[in-house]
């Protein structure tokens, strides 16, 4: 099974993902986490030029591009090797998250993005995909550190942001489950598990 989560800066993920891996660790179940960009040694380095390299000017698609070859690595090396040994995968962030900051926020043609994260992920995609919706306004009120270079892009475009993920999600083939990450931790978690139970029954 492969669940992702995504959301906004400031959302909770990491939260969600920590309670859910034990959760189901606890249900008796071998599970991994890992963090989209990031987890392989290539990921983190390209994480690192992504969110860290204030003083780099990037191109929109050249960004793009070194999400999904920072994907491509973790499919590679983490994700595909753990499905095919049965190991449950909990990703912070996927292919959504690309179609959602470097598409619908910064311009690039959504159908283009789908059609190279296809040839990255090879049809490897979420059971199920939890995004925990919070304007940004609030979200940045959580935030309590030194903004990253994506999260420094403006209300505006996080904005955008947040509307593309909730298109997407109104498309139900993608099988994502809108949450109000505004609601308590427990809250959330119990809008979670269930979601999750039906799928492994």
């Amino acid at each position: 099974m492969f669940i992702s989560f995504d959301g906004g800066e400031g959302c909770g993920k990491s939260t969600q993902i920590e309670l859910t891996c034990q959760w189901l660790r606890n249900l008796g179940h071998n599970v991994i986490s890992c963090r989209d960009p990031g987890t392989t040694e290539v990921g983190c380095a390209i994480r690192d030029i992504l969110l860290h390299s204030s003083d780099l000017r990037i191109d929109r698609k050249t960004e793009m591009l070194l999400y999904m070859a920072a994907r491509s690595q973790l499919i590679e090396q983490i994700i595909r090797p753990a499905l095919n040994q049965e190991i449950l995968v909990v990703s912070d962030r996927y292919l959504l998250a690309t179609v959602a900051y470097q598409g619908y926020a910064g311009g690039i043609n959504i159908d283009d993005i789908k059609r190279i994260g296809c040839i990255v992920t090879k049809e490897i995609v979420p059971d199920i995909t939890f995004y925990l919706d919070m304007s940004p306004e609030t979200a940045y009120k959580r935030i309590d550190r030194q903004l990253d270079r994506m999260e420094s892009m403006g209300m505006e475009f996080h904005q955008r942001v947040r509307n593309g993920y909730l298109t997407e999600a109104a498309e139900p083939l993608n099988r994502i489950v809108v949450i109000d990450a505004t609601k308590t931790v427990d809250e959330v978690q119990a809008i979670i598990q269930p979601h999750i139970c039906g799928i492994l029954s």
